[in-house]
């Protein structure tokens, strides 16, 4: 007959009790992580430290999934003891926060349960990325909403790279981020002289195709399947300075384009439509 021991059953619940409470018991934010992470709204503090603040329960966990490793994770309790190790191990630190300080770090207006601190990626840039397939270029584009939404319409057309001149959004913004839904993660951002990248681009033969309010419809153009898309400003359009280098210039038609009271399509707008007849003209493999 099998004797049970008070003694080992006792032992054995304390140490499970110790690693359930490991687990269920994490340090609160400290005040230079809380500094931290307000100053990362900044460009300039971000790029000195190389970090990016990432929002949001689906982003920050498939950020973390896809096998990217993150600085700092900080959420509420809950959300930290409620999630999968696969996501939790992916954090060098782990912080719980309460809904009030969440709202004080996040730029958000309503705040998620977590968010995290991440390194930038580092990526040498090549011009070789002009050949064989479409590059958006972007000419001080201000919005973070359109630079992540226009982000996340190359991803889904399968563009790998955009081209963006110094003066546009930076790609890290917080906001930027948060607008890509994690198609930040499928495509590379660099910030080039546009001018020079378009002109080298036409010397090489390379297409460039500039959206504009007087060129021929998207839809009736000759597209290829390789090419830089050059998008505008919000409101400005694009510049002389990079029209004279302009090979192919499209445009989105409309019936009520000329009605008095409506303005032109939004940037990131104008981006899909454009982005979808290319992908449409694209041959079959």
């Amino acid at each position: 007959m099998a004797h049970f021991s008070v003694k080992n059953s006792e032992r054995k619940y304390t140490i499970i009790n110790s690693i359930f409470n490991q687990r269920m018991t994490h340090k609160r934010i400290s005040r230079n992580q809380v500094k931290l992470i307000l100053s990362l709204q900044k460009k300039k503090v971000r790029e000195e430290n190389s970090l990016f603040v990432i929002e949001g329960d689906k982003l920050v966990r498939e950020y973390i999934l896809a096998g990217n490793r993150v600085v700092l994770l900080a959420g509420k309790p809950e959300w930290i003891d409620g999630e999968q190790e696969a996501v939790t191990g992916g954090a060098d630190d782990i912080a719980t926060v309460s809904y009030e300080e969440l709202r004080r770090i996040s730029s958000l207006r309503t705040p998620h349960n977590v968010l995290a601190i991440a390194p930038m990626r580092k990526v040498h840039f090549s011009p070789g990325i002009l050949r064989g397939r479409l590059v958006p270029a972007l000419e001080y584009v201000q919005d973070p909403g359109n630079l992540g939404t226009i982000i996340r319409m190359a991803a889904w057309f399968g563009m790998t790279d955009i081209i963006c001149s110094p003066d546009c959004v930076d790609f890290y913004n917080p906001k930027v981020i948060q607008a890509t839904m994690g198609a930040f993660m499928h495509v590379n951002v660099w910030y080039r002289s546009l001018d020079d990248i378009l002109g080298k681009a036409a010397g090489e033969s390379i297409t460039v195709y500039g959206t504009v309010t007087d060129g021929t419809s998207v839809y009736e153009s000759t597209l290829g399947s390789e090419g830089i898309v050059l998008l505008g400003n919000e409101s400005k359009g694009i510049s002389e300075t990079l029209l004279r280098h302009v090979t192919s210039r499209i445009t989105i038609p409309g019936p009520a384009r000329m009605t008095a009271g409506l303005e032109s399509l939004n940037v990131s707008m104008a981006a899909a439509i454009v982005f979808s007849e290319f992908a449409r003209r694209k041959p079959e493999v």
